[in-house]
């Protein structure tokens, strides 16, 4: 059966393997032994080889090993855990966080406990399948609206039995888009229908916002019915997910969300070196500052060459070509420039939008930017792209 679903996405253009890397994640990474661009990490801020980082890590696994030995309601919570969401609630600004071991595994397991089953979901079509998981394990009624389309939510808001329990479900950042959701639409909709809205704000985490909280402090919305998650694997540059909210919601969590029960806890080290890149985000803001001269820069760059970009706003600038086949060939053809830049096809991102995902860091250089660039448009004409 497998062999048929292989040989069946190898002729779509939709087969994915795995390349194999033999050091850190960028901007400039080893690849069968060639030295090569990376254009692709979500380590936005470059703090996952930060030294600051790598020493608190170290400094961990020597006091409390490499595994964390169980579930944190087995065998208890190491103080790497418990600082870690402290910090988190204090950087946030709420009254408590919880740490779960993905942003995946928080999805899946918040959500179900947030809804009923006989409530109603209203999700933006583009969410990450890890939210859709999430609400697709609730049982919940599960209705799509438009990507970022408020008229077409509040049609669904209008439909509703008034008294439904009901939960909005968006990114704040949509990854494989680079928008924004209208958060501040969101958040009103969410109030006037008496609905709780969950922002996925993986992406928005450490890049968005005056002070790097994200999408919902660069929108300045503040509202009770708004639930925060976020990552620790993007901006923070290690890995883990979370979620923020008052003391009786995050111990609720704590009760309920089966992938925090049934889970060994995440490595005390990775938790250490979270609190040091929260840490290290308060105290070098000029890194969120490079990141978005960075962007500008690659942005600026793609659309003067005639790129067809979406309606980013963030730091991830997806070239769309439509075809999978293309986008594939042009990912190898820049991958022979010593650019790397993957290809998303289908069933990441709908049919027929198949692109080049090029994200920057405030790690790369303008130099290092200008040489993508001029790959970038050496290729495209040379596939009739540009």
């Amino acid at each position: 059966m497998w062999k048929a679903i292989l040989q069946q996405l190898s002729q779509g253009h939709l087969l994915r393997e795995l390349p194999v890397i033999d050091s850190s994640c960028g901007p400039i990474m080893s690849l069968n032994g060639q030295d090569i661009l990376l254009f692709a990490s979500n380590d936005y801020l470059g703090l996952a080889n930060h030294p600051h980082l790598k020493h608190a890590a170290c400094k961990a696994i020597e006091q409390f090993g490499v595994g964390a030995g169980a579930s944190r309601l087995v065998s208890g919570t190491l103080t790497p855990h418990h600082d870690l969401e402290l910090t988190l609630a204090h950087f946030f600004q709420e009254d408590a966080a919880l740490v779960l071991n993905s942003g995946y595994a928080t999805n899946i397991g918040i959500i179900p406990n947030l809804i009923a089953p006989e409530g109603l979901i209203l999700a933006d079509r583009l969410c990450h399948a890890s939210l859709i998981d999430g609400c697709r394990l609730s049982r919940a009624t599960l209705r799509v609206f438009h990507h970022n389309d408020m008229d077409h939510l509040q049609t669904l808001l209008a439909k509703r039995l008034s008294n439904r329990p009901t939960l909005i479900v968006t990114e704040g950042v949509f990854s494989m888009d680079g928008d924004l959701a209208p958060l501040r639409e969101l958040a009103r909709l969410a109030e006037d229908y008496e609905a709780i809205l969950l922002v996925d704000d993986a992406h928005g985490t450490g890049v968005t916002g005056p002070t790097g909280r994200g999408t919902i402090e660069h929108f300045g919305v503040e509202s009770a019915n708004i639930l925060h998650m976020g990552t620790l694997s993007k901006a923070l540059g290690t890995s883990g997910g979370f979620i923020t909210g008052k003391k009786d919601f995050i111990a609720y969590v704590i009760n309920t969300a089966r992938s925090f029960i049934y889970s060994t806890a995440p490595p005390p080290a990775l938790a250490a070196a979270a609190q040091t890149a929260l840490q290290l985000i308060q105290q070098e803001p000029e890194r969120r500052d490079r990141l978005w001269q960075n962007r500008e820069y690659m942005h600026q760059g793609l659309m003067a060459m005639g790129c067809h970009l979406t309606n980013t706003q963030s730091p991830i600038l997806p070239i769309i070509v439509k075809d999978p086949e293309l986008a594939l060939e042009m990912s190898q053809q820049l991958r022979e420039k010593s650019i790397f830049i993957p290809a998303i096809r289908p069933p990441t991102v709908p049919k027929g939008t198949s692109r080049l995902r090029v994200t920057v860091t405030a790690d790369h250089s303008l130099e290092q930017i200008h040489s993508a660039l001029e790959a970038i448009q050496q290729v495209g004409q040379s596939l009739k792209i540009l």
